[in-house]
C-alpha cells in the first residue's frame, strides 16, 4: 500500500471515529436540552465545534463523498448525526416558542395577547382570546 493510501485511509478511519463522537454529543445535547441544563448544553457546542472542525478537514468534499465507496459507513454515520441535530433544533425551537408564549401571556398591559396552543402535531396555532364561537 502507498504512503497515500495509507493516508486516505487512516484519514477516513479518523473521520469515521469523529462521525460517532459526534453523534454521541448530538445525543448528550439532547438530553442537556431536554432538562434545560444549559451550561452543559454550552460546554458541549464547543466540543461539537470542534469536533466539525476535525471532520471537514478529514472529509474529501461534498460531490467527492458521493463517488468514493469506502466513505459509505462514513456518510451514513453523518446522516445520523444530521438527524440528530434537526431533532435537537426541533426541540429547541419548541421550547423557545413556549418561552416566548409564556412572556407574552404575562404582559398585563395587552389584554388582548394571543394564546399560543399546540396543535395535533405540535405545531404552534396562535388564536386571540375575542375569537368568536363560530370560528373556534
Amino acid at each position: 500500500m502507498t504512503d497515500i493510501g495509507k493516508d486516505v485511509n487512516q484519514a477516513l478511519h479518523q473521520a469515521k471515529e469523529f462521525a460517532t463522537q459526534l453523534a454521541h454529543i448530538l445525543e448528550l445535547e439532547f438530553q442537556a436540552l431536554r432538562d434545560q441544563a444549559l451550561d452543559q448544553f454550552e460546554q458541549l457546542q464547543l466540543v461539537k465545534n470542534q469536533l466539525l472542525s476535525e471532520i471537514s478537514a478529514l472529509a474529501p468534499g461534498a460531490e467527492d463523498l458521493q463517488t468514493l465507496p469506502e466513505w459509505q459507513d462514513f456518510r451514513e454515520m453523518m446522516v445520523i448525526c444530521r438527524d440528530f441535530h434537526r431533532r435537537n433544533a426541533l426541540l429547541m425551537n419548541r421550547k423557545l416558542d413556549a418561552i416566548r408564549g409564556t412572556l407574552d401571556s404575562l404582559r398585563l398591559n395587552d389584554t388582548a395577547s394571543p394564546v399560543e396552543v399546540y396543535d395535533r402535531l405540535g405545531l404552534i396555532s396562535r388564536f386571540s382570546r375575542h375569537t368568536a364561537y363560530s370560528d373556534a
